[in-house]
């Protein structure tokens, strides 16, 4: 989700600056003269009688500040977990990237029957994380079966060894495209 709105928010700005540009460039009123200025005496007294302007103006660019900021922080947000805190029962605890326990529950998913490529990315708190699985079935699979082999052998597998109580996990299934086969 946050790259289609990356996408679309930086293709709206471009468009606008694009366009703004191209009205700087050509010449077109309000810039026709060396000695325009974008926002004249005459115009910012304008409105001077409205007591409501001024502080809508200020509003609106208060959000767009509060916005921009917001999209920035976003960015700076991890995708991924980086580790798992694991329970060790002494108290202490240890942690466990959470790379590995991605490259075992793919593993894991890859070997169960009718699956042909796996995805596994963990999402959420270190210690309560959260799986993405994402599997290409084989044509001939069956998705109900696969799906209760992925909940009862790997994602238990890997709740258990991480000692969580538990993993909640979202999957995404799609089929291989192959090619119709021809008789001959």
């Amino acid at each position: 989700m946050l790259r289609i709105v990356n996408r679309v928010l930086l293709g709206v700005v471009g468009l606008l600056l694009l366009g703004l540009g191209a009205v700087v460039l050509a010449g077109w009123p309000p810039f026709d003269g060396r000695g325009d200025v974008l926002l004249s005496r005459a115009d910012r007294m304008r409105w001077r009688d409205a007591g409501w302007w001024w502080p809508g103006v200020i509003a609106a660019l208060g959000l767009v500040v509060l916005l921009a900021v917001w999209w920035a922080l976003a960015q700076l947000r991890r995708g991924r977990l980086a580790e798992v805190l694991v329970e060790t029962g002494d108290g202490e605890g240890a942690l466990l990237r959470g790379h590995a326990l991605e490259a075992a529950l793919t593993a894991e998913a890859e070997s169960l029957g009718g699956v042909e490529q796996a995805h596994v990315r963990l999402r959420g708190r270190r210690t309560a994380p959260e799986a993405q699985v994402g599997l290409v079935l084989e044509a001939r699979a069956e998705p109900v079966r696969t799906l209760e082999g992925l909940r009862a052998e790997a994602l238990e597998h890997a709740r258990g060894s991480a000692g969580l109580e538990r993993l909640p996990a979202e999957v995404r299934l799609r089929t291989e495209r192959h090619r119709a086969e021809r008789a001959r």
